[in-house]
């Protein structure tokens, strides 16, 4: 029984003696062997079922599977295509975006921006300037003819008709008043009066001389309160 049980006749050698050992590992080798095999053979009838139905259907649809593949194939080139537009448009357009915010910030840094309490600017009086001249009308015909009488049009510095003005016609000094009228019209209408405090002291000579002064107090009032209490009471005053 022991001479039986020496060599496995599954062993590899067979001048060797099996142990126990292995002859276990024999038998769970054999054991995993079979179930692998009993796997194959239930997927390989899987499959045969499946071929068998999709030969079937194959066979019903041959006819309109030719014809749905090209136009797969087209449709899909077609997408791809336009997946290819697409993308680089977005590029495109992202490097426009960034394009744009650094000569927006390149701009920026170019202009200096005035504060907002400053509107008597050099650069706000002149868009109104240009507000004011935008509806002028300007004859240049008329332009032309004085500029070619005239040979100081443009005058230099060293030129001796200082003070000499050429002569306006009635129709440009009536237009000169109309704008004058209709400016102060359009003032009026869209101004709001503010709200006058009687027991203010007055410190300004004119409407842009106060609001001058009012910026000035935002900008040091609290530097200058006790100088301008101590004027008042005359304790600043020499003795």
């Amino acid at each position: 029984m022991s001479d039986e049980r020496s060599v496995h006749p599954d062993c590899g050698n067979p001048y060797h003696e099996c142990s126990e050992y292995c002859f276990n590992i024999i038998a769970e080798v054999k054991k995993q062997m079979s179930k692998a095999e009993t796997g194959v053979l239930q997927a390989n009838t899987v499959d045969v079922h499946r071929s068998d139905a999709s030969d079937e259907r194959d066979g019903v649809e041959s006819h309109s599977d030719d014809g749905e593949d090209n136009m797969g194939e087209e449709s899909v080139n077609l997408i791809t295509g336009r997946k290819k537009k697409l993308s680089e448009l977005r590029l495109k357009m992202n490097e426009a975006r960034k394009a744009n915010q650094s000569a927006m910030v390149v701009e920026k840094k170019k202009t200096d921006a005035s504060p907002g309490w400053d509107v008597f600017n050099k650069q706000t009086l002149y868009d109104a300037y240009k507000k004011r001249t935008k509806n002028v009308a300007v004859d240049v015909d008329e332009y032309n003819t004085m500029k070619e009488t005239d040979p100081e049009f443009y005058r230099e510095a060293s030129s001796l008709q200082y003070g000499k003005a050429p002569k306006l016609s009635d129709d440009k000094i009536e237009r000169m008043v109309k704008e004058l009228k209709d400016r102060d019209e359009k003032r009026q209408s869209f101004s709001r009066r503010r709200k006058f405090h009687e027991e203010k002291d007055i410190d300004s000579i004119n409407d842009r001389n106060e609001h001058f002064n009012k910026m000035i107090e935002r900008a040091f009032g609290k530097y200058t309160l006790e100088i301008k209490n101590s004027l008042e009471r005359g304790t600043a005053l020499p003795d």
